[in-house]
């Protein structure tokens, strides 16, 4: 597949960063310019150098799929399992996805493509539930996978509106990593994360108040640009899914050139004195690599034969 990507200058080192704009109906906003965003790191602004609207390109998602044992209780699988086949609802040919599996490993089940009806079948024969859950290991080991990828197949340059869309729970009992470290690895490629947590009604957050688990997992959405939805019911899992694949269709991409000092860098992106939601990940790393630096035997992954 053709990929869209940013043509931004080579003569400097730049970061880039997509943001997604609404405003406060919700509503996406797509008729900015530049001028329109501030950029800050660490507080002080950083000039734009290069910009693109990227709106209604193909997406690309990598689906994260929880097979450890917590998914046995009540209908969880099964509706982990729908809530995919929304999001495949939701695409179209010209885009793609992958499905990866993990309890305390990951497990590649299929590799990117457009054949959805591939990745639908497989569903069906992922592993069945058992084992303790190593979510964020997960998570990270799955960025570091398409980042590696990348790097061999595009130069390093991330390809247009690519997520991670993680089917789960939001149950953790077995990473090695923290939330924290795993938004920094994430973010140190722009990857934005999107939790689809499934649940009984009675643990929906938005009747009983959110718990722990909950609060780390949405923290580490925002800390990416992406997002944590939850579903309890049927309707909540279609509203998601649509809503995942519309934000990637419109995204802003920015590029400043990197710091000169190394290590994790904050950042904050903003509308220039307009009443607009933007949502963007909040740091990069300077000089060096989270993903390497939050490298652990925890990452471990396998490729199924299935791809």
């Amino acid at each position: 597949m053709q990929e869209n990507q940013a043509k931004f200058r080579s003569s400097i080192d730049l970061v880039s960063v997509t943001a997604i704009v609404r405003d406060r109906k919700g509503r996406f906003v797509r008729d900015l310019n530049e001028k329109d965003f501030v950029v800050a790191e660490a507080g002080e602004p950083r000039r734009i150098l290069d910009f693109r609207a990227d709106t209604d390109g193909p997406v690309r998602l990598a689906l994260v799929y929880d097979v450890s044992g917590s998914m046995r209780v009540g209908s969880k699988l099964v509706d982990a399992r729908q809530a995919a086949r929304h999001l495949f609802g939701a695409l179209r040919s010209s885009d793609e996805a992958a499905l990866f599996e993990f309890d305390t490993r990951l497990q590649r089940v299929t590799s990117f493509t457009s054949n959805f009806s591939q990745i639908d079948a497989a569903l069906d024969h992922v592993d069945p539930p058992y084992g303790q859950t190593s979510l964020y290991d997960a998570v990270a080991e799955t960025a570091r996978v398409i980042s590696d990828e990348n790097r061999r197949n595009t130069a390093g340059q991330l390809p247009a509106r690519t997520a991670v869309v993680v089917l789960t729970d939001g149950v953790d009992t077995h990473s090695l990593l923290t939330p924290d470290q795993v938004s920094a690895i994430a973010s140190a490629i722009d990857l934005p994360v999107y939790f689809l947590a499934v649940m009984a009604s009675v643990d929906d957050p938005r009747q009983s108040g959110p718990n722990q688990s909950q609060t780390s997992l949405g923290s580490l959405a925002h800390w990416t640009g992406g997002e944590l939805f939850t579903a309890s019911a049927p309707a909540h899992a279609s509203i998601a899914a649509r809503q995942i694949v519309d934000e990637l269709r419109h995204q802003y991409v920015l590029a400043f050139e990197a710091s000169a000092r190394p290590g994790w860098r904050p950042l904050e992106v903003r509308a220039r004195g307009k009443d607009l939601i933007v949502r963007a990940r909040a740091g990069y790393t300077a000089g060096g690599s989270a993903l390497e630096a939050g490298r652990t035997d925890a990452g471990a992954w396998t490729e199924s034969g299935n791809h």
